[in-house]
């Protein structure tokens, strides 16, 4: 293969197989387990990169299910949000991410820098209980229940809600060992179409573990549980900051 053929067909790794598919990634009926509890806020700015700002102690612990993407296929993912404000705009910083399919693992942590690890997430209902659990290997590290459909929300709003922007510390080693990238960047949830959103009753429960650090932001207060069906595209990133510069 000679060098304008790598030039031409270089898009993600590896050359001749590439783990993911160029995008756009369009997602139906992606459905969230959203439980928002409050948190130490020592410990949120202890993992929060200025120049974003913590403003309050809140932690958004997130179960999704996706049973149909374009170019990921059929996959769960958890983890938390944080938000955040920048430049006075309020968004949410993605900081934790666990899934179960390598194809978004790859994608997400290539283009966005998606702080995605492997592991065993689950999204199910279990008669009146929507149920989210995280899995790192044997070890259960996340639970979270909620009264299945109890009260329905504004669409409107909560479509607004999934409209802020969102932020991402994306890294990529040089082959030295040293950051060759460490940007934050910015991407937005697009052509967003809320099918269902509802409250109920929630409850949350972390565990401790070394490679799965989810309860470093303990749970201090349960404050809201909120359970969705949208369709989605996931829009692309922009780089806000770059920390090498």
């Amino acid at each position: 293969m000679n060098i304008d053929d790598v030039k031409r067909k270089a898009f993600a790794m590896p050359l001749t197989s590439p783990a993911f598919p160029p995008g756009p990634y369009r997602f139906v009926n992606r459905e969230f387990l959203i439980v928002t509890y409050r948190t130490d806020i020592d410990a949120l700015r202890a993992v929060v990169p200025e120049p974003l700002l913590v403003t309050e102690p809140i932690v958004k612990y997130e179960f999704i299910r996706m049973p149909d993407s374009t170019g990921f296929g059929d996959y769960t993912e958890s983890g938390q949000v944080i938000p955040v404000t920048f430049e006075g705009q309020a968004g949410g910083y993605v900081h934790s991410m666990y899934l179960n399919d390598e194809a978004p693992i790859a994608g997400g942590r290539e283009l966005w820098g998606f702080p995605k690890k492997l592991a065993s997430p689950s999204l199910t209902v279990e008669k009146d209980t929507l149920l989210g659990t995280l899995d790192y290997g044997p070890v259960r590290v996340a639970t979270a229940t909620m009264g299945y459909k109890h009260r329905t929300l504004d669409a409107a709003t909560v479509r607004a809600g999934l409209l802020a922007p969102n932020y991402l510390l994306k890294i990529i080693p040089h082959v030295d060992g040293t950051a060759r990238i460490c940007e934050l960047v910015r991407y937005f949830l697009e052509d967003v179409t809320v099918k269902g959103a509802w409250s109920g009753p929630a409850a949350l429960e972390l565990a401790q573990h070394a490679l799965a650090p989810v309860a470093q932001l303990p749970v201090l207060e349960v404050i809201s549980g909120t359970h969705l069906l949208c369709d989605i595209t996931l829009g692309l990133g922009q780089v806000i900051h770059d920390y090498l510069a």
